[in-house]
């Protein structure tokens, strides 16, 4: 893998490009208000980094980082985007995203949304759960004692292990969740969201979380349903 198309340049997209281009990937950073929005931050990041339309991100990206708010969801291209591993960050907030009934009654996951829309893609659950500065203050090489883990999920054990490829150069291990629908384990107002970076003392450095604590917060999870009958 060399090159990681970013549909979505916000606070993780452009996260996430800081660490794949630290790691030597270039990058492909895209948003719905056009290339040249993203001048500035192709200039901060240099020369690995272009910006395109987000069709351009998607036919350019080994790995495609799908990083918009989940009621755009729909407008991630299809054909662009087919035969490709997408990992999705998108989480569901009803203030912003409106009621989505699916999601509400949990007949699915967010993931399996964007799965459904992107039939002929492969879509891998990922970085949804950490705040974007712990996600850059928090990355460490392989091996280090206090190296952090990220939570995934998927349906195709292909998809997880090049996801995981990836999480590894940028700084990160990982712990599958298991398939896509059991993403909820790791969506908001679970254990296993972003407050656990945080830990006891708070603060933007965030507090390193390892493997053991990640599946025990995983294995804490209830559905919103079972946790208030």
């Amino acid at each position: 893998m060399t090159t990681i198309g970013l549909i979505g340049s916000g606070n993780i997209g452009s996260t996430v490009a800081r660490l794949a281009i630290a790691a030597g990937y270039d990058v492909v950073l895209s948003n719905s208000r056009g290339p040249e929005t993203l001048a500035g931050l192709v200039s901060e990041l240099g020369e690995r980094a272009r910006a395109g339309t987000t069709e351009d991100a998607a036919r350019a990206g080994d790995l495609v980082v799908l990083t918009i708010p989940l009621h755009a969801y729909r407008s991630a291209p299809v054909e662009p985007l087919a035969g490709k591993i997408v990992l999705d960050t998108c989480n569901y907030y009803p203030q912003r995203d409106g009621q989505i009934a699916e999601l509400d009654n949990e007949s699915t996951t967010t993931s399996e949304l964007v799965q459904r829309h992107l039939a002929s893609s492969t879509v891998v659950k990922v970085f949804n759960n950490i705040y974007f500065k712990h996600l850059l203050s928090l990355a460490r090489p392989a091996g280090a004692p206090d190296r952090s883990v990220l939570p995934i999920a998927g349906d195709d054990a292909d998809a997880k292990a090049a996801v995981t490829e990836f999480l590894d150069r940028i700084g990160y291990d990982t712990v599958d969740a298991g398939p896509l629908a059991e993403g909820w384990r790791f969506q908001r107002d679970t254990a296993a969201y972003a407050g656990l970076y945080f830990g006891p003392n708070g603060g933007d450095l965030g507090t390193p979380v390892d493997a053991a604590t990640m599946r025990a917060a995983l294995a804490a999870a209830r559905r919103y349903a079972d946790a208030t009958n």
